[in-house]
Formats: C-alpha cells, sequence, structure tokens
C-alpha cells in the first residue's frame, strides 16, 4: 500500500471555496479508485462518502450532499487527485480523508471497498 497525502485544508468562511490534494509520493495513479471521504466532529458522525473517481478520469461519483458544489479530478500526470468545493457552507466541517480502492474499477461509494487511507486533512468553515 501507497502512504495517501491530503493537503489543502483549512478555515474558510462560508460561500467560500477550497481545494482539497491527494497525492502518493511516488506513485502514479493507475485503475485504481480514488476516492473522498469526511468525518464530521459532532459525536457519532460516522465517515460518509464525498466523492470517487476511477484512474482514468472517465468516472466520477458524487454524494447528493456534495452534487453540483463539489469537483473531484485527476491531473494529467495521474499524480494528484483533486476535491474543488465551492458554496462551502457549516454542514461541510469535516476531517476530509482521501482514500484508494485497488480491486474494482468502478467509483463506489461503500467505505468498506477502500484499502488505502490518508491521515485527513481538517475543513472547518464558519458562518
Amino acid at each position: 500500500q501507497v502512504p495517501l497525502v491530503e493537503s489543502g485544508g483549512g478555515l474558510v468562511q462560508a460561500g467560500d471555496s477550497l481545494r482539497l490534494s491527494c497525492t502518493a509520493s511516488g506513485y502514479t495513479f493507475g485503475r485504481e479508485i480514488m476516492g473522498w471521504f469526511r468525518q464530521a466532529p459532532e459525536p457519532g458522525k460516522e465517515r460518509e462518502f464525498v466523492a470517487a473517481i476511477s484512474g482514468s478520469g472517465g468516472r466520477t461519483l458524487y454524494s447528493d450532499s456534495v452534487k453540483g458544489r463539489f469537483t473531484i479530478s485527476i491531473d494529467n500526470a495521474k499524480t494528484t487527485v483533486y476535491l474543488e468545493m465551492n458554496s462551502l457552507t457549516p454542514d461541510d466541517t469535516a476531517v476530509y480523508y482521501c482514500a484508494g480502492d485497488v480491486f474494482d474499477t468502478i467509483p463506489s461509494a461503500s467505505l468498506e471497498n477502500y484499502d488505502t487511507w490518508g491521515q485527513g486533512t481538517q475543513v472547518t468553515v464558519s458562518s
């Protein structure tokens, strides 16, 4: 497993935009599915699916809560996965995790399908 490293989190105001990045040192994404999940700070909140993309970039999947506001993409060099987040609201406050699924070829929202995880990056949206 190749360690995934997220970056780009921070503190923003409602309505602002933020772009998260996910890289794997010395690794080029290939056939695997790459996804973004998040976990809100409230007690009892489970990690939830945000978006996923196929290694080719041809297929994407979004949760209903972010569809139309967030965009997942992979750079042409296939070394970085991005999550562009627009129109942020306080409900988007969470630790955002990058994850990789090496066994599937179709993006999935199922957390159990992902076998490689980053350490997460904090996104805080103030009202």
